[in-house]
This record gives C-alpha cells, sequence and structure tokens, in this order.
C-alpha cells in the first residue's frame, strides 16, 4: 500500500458563506479570494475516495463559488476547486473497487485544487486509457452538462439557441447538436469567431453586439422555430431573444456570466404563449437521473474525447504554486480553459 505524506500543498478559501453583493465569474487579482496553504492530507470516510491529482481545471462555477456567488457556501480555509483528474491512492468502505484507478472526479464540496483531493465514489469515473489527463480533468462538468441539455433541446424541435457560444462547453454543445441532426443558433460576442462556429456545426451564428441583432435573431426564429435557449449569460439580451422565440419556448439559464439584471418586458408571453424560464444545474441532474441513464451519457462522452470528436481547448497551464499569481490574468485569454497541474 502506497505510504501518503501528511500534509499537501493546496489553494484555500479566504472566505466563509455567500456574497450580499454578486458581480459574476471574473476576478482582478485571486489574492483577494484565494490563498496558498499546507493542509493535513485527508482521510476518506464511507463511501469516498482519496485522489492524488493529475490536473484540474477552472470552470466558470469555480470563480463563483470562490467568490460567494454559487449555490452552497464556502468553508474558509477548505481546499477551492471542483472538478480534476488523478489516480485513487485510498478508499472508504463501499469505495474499494475504485482503488488504483485513474478516475475524472467532481468534488462533494470544493478540494480539487491541491495535491490531494477528497471526493465521493459515485462522483468518479474510471477513464479510459486514450483520455489524456487534460480530457480528464475537464470530462464532467463541462461534457455532461452539453450531454443532458442538448438532450432536453432535442426534445423540443430541430433547433435550439445557445449563448456564450465559443466558450468550451458551448462548443461542445454546437458539435453534438450538429452531430445529432440539430440547428445550434450561437450568439457570440466576437465576429471573428463566426466562420471557427459554422466548422463546428452552429447553423447560425450571430454577434451580440451588432446592432440589428434581434431583427435577424427573430427572422431566423420564423425559418427554425427554436424552443430552447440554453443561456450561460442572462442579460437584456437574453430577455429580448426569449420574447422573440415562439409559443412554448423555454429560457434555460446554467449561468451568469453578466452581471446585469435582466428586466421582464413581455411577462404575458408566459401567460398566452406558454413560454417558461427555468435553469439547470448539473448536481440536481446527477442526482434525479436514473443510473442507467448516466451511464449512457457518460459512455458516449468519454467515446468523444478518446475518439477526437470532442476535445478541451486549453489557454493555460499552471501549477498550484503559480496558481495565486498568474490565474486572474490567465482568465482574460480566450480560446481556452486554464489547467492546473500540481
Amino acid at each position: 500500500m502506497t505510504t501518503l505524506p501528511q500534509s499537501m500543498f493546496a489553494t484555500v478559501l479566504l472566505h466563509d458563506g455567500f456574497t450580499g453583493s454578486p458581480t459574476g465569474p471574473y476576478i482582478d487579482d485571486a489574492g483577494d479570494w484565494l490563498a496558498e496553504a499546507e493542509l493535513p492530507v485527508p482521510e476518506p470516510g464511507p463511501g469516498q475516495v482519496l485522489i492524488k491529482l493529475r490536473a484540474a481545471s477552472v470552470n466558470p462555477s469555480d470563480i463563483h463559488f470562490i467568490k460567494g456567488e454559487y449555490g452552497q457556501p464556502r468553508v474558509k480555509g477548505a481546499a477551492a476547486g471542483f472538478e480534476g483528474c488523478g489516480d485513487v491512492v485510498a478508499t472508504g468502505k463501499g469505495a474499494e473497487a475504485l482503488q488504483d484507478q485513474r478516475v475524472a472526479f467532481v468534488t462533494g464540496g470544493s478540494g480539487a485544487w491541491a495535491e490531494y483531493v477528497l471526493a465521493p465514489a459515485i462522483m468518479c469515473i474510471p477513464l479510459r486509457p486514450e483520455i489524456s489527463d487534460e480530457d480528464g480533468a475537464a470530462q464532467i462538468v463541462n461534457p455532461l452538462t452539453a450531454m443532458a441539455m442538448v438532450d432536453i433541446a432535442r426534445a423540443s424541435g430541430n433547433a435550439f439557441v445557445l449563448s456564450a457560444a465559443t466558450s468550451q462547453l458551448g462548443k461542445l454543445m454546437c458539435s453534438l447538436g450538429h452531430d445529432l441532426g440539430l440547428k445550434p443558433i450561437a450568439l457570440v460576442r466576437r465576429p471573428e469567431t463566426v466562420e471557427a462556429l459554422k466548422e463546428l456545426g452552429a447553423a447560425e451564428v450571430l454577434v451580440t453586439t451588432h446592432p440589428n441583432v434581434v431583427q435577424d435573431f427573430s427572422q431566423i426564429c420564423r425559418e427554425l422555430k427554436p424552443r430552447v435557449f440554453l443561456d450561460a449569460v442572462v442579460d437584456q439580451l437574453s430577455e429580448q431573444v426569449f420574447c422573440a422565440m415562439p409559443n412554448q419556448a423555454r429560457w434555460i439559464c446554467y449561468g451568469k456570466l453578466s452581471a446585469e439584471a435582466p428586466t421582464l418586458t413581455q411577462s404575458g408571453q408566459l401567460i398566452f404563449m406558454g413560454k417558461q424560464i427555468e435553469g439547470f444545474w448539473l448536481t440536481n441532474w446527477v442526482t434525479s437521473t436514473p443510473p442507467e441513464d448516466q451511464a449512457r451519457v457518460v459512455a458516449e462522452v468519454q467515446a468523444r474525447f478518446a475518439d477526437g470528436r470532442w476535445k478541451t481547448d486549453i489557454s493555460e497551464r499552471l501549477s498550484l504554486k503559480a496558481l495565486v499569481p498568474n490565474l486572474a490574468s490567465e482568465l482574460q485569454k480566450s480560446g481556452g480553459k486554464v489547467i492546473i497541474t500540481p
């Protein structure tokens, strides 16, 4: 059996609980929210595993969380980070089958930005050997969300709308929608990204800064009749997009990239057109989806990464000890994900 150290290096939270004034997943200085620390290496309890980290990813949900803007409270002094990949080096009762396996994981609270990570066994996925550590570190949050939300869209017609389409998740949904014979309508901020998204599978790409974007979208709606809007931005333009959509449209909010609080200008649409505004949180999907359906989705995700249909675009790799001084500047880069290594 592997002899484990008693302490480990970790990037920990500086604050407790929730904030009263959310400003979105953006930071000027990670040192306002995070610090370096030596922590005891935790011991797994029943149903838990201890993982030696290979790589962790940085998602918008991580930034919301460290700022106290996520759906669960911070614990001051605990390691930050939700998602990663590593080797199971110790197990609690009931989790022995994962011993010595390389797994993708999501932590039960936070803790992925550390040399050793405690995670629930049910939130660990053994990885196929063809999948790289970096793809493994981003194997759950974005890919499972993409699969689950495109499944929702597919049940409501042949077209769907998505915002923040140049994000890692947006690109996964564009390519998956195309592969399933759907027509993704992508909303982006930068004109130079239009052609790349069309190559990935977007049927239409609209630039949100264009003065006629709402009129152009309305015309596309008349032709393609999308009834699901998968929205990570949630600003006033999102509300205008929703209002331009046909009867029975669903505005599904799964992120909050904008600090703007949109105003609902046509509330009668909820009554007379049967429209709905709702949220999507992967945690709820995991806890409410039958195991056989989860297994199908997980197998499809791994197959897509293994054969190259999906890949994780990476903007920068940071070691744990380089994380606090460099994270804010690296998050300002576009086109990929920040990956953390021990």
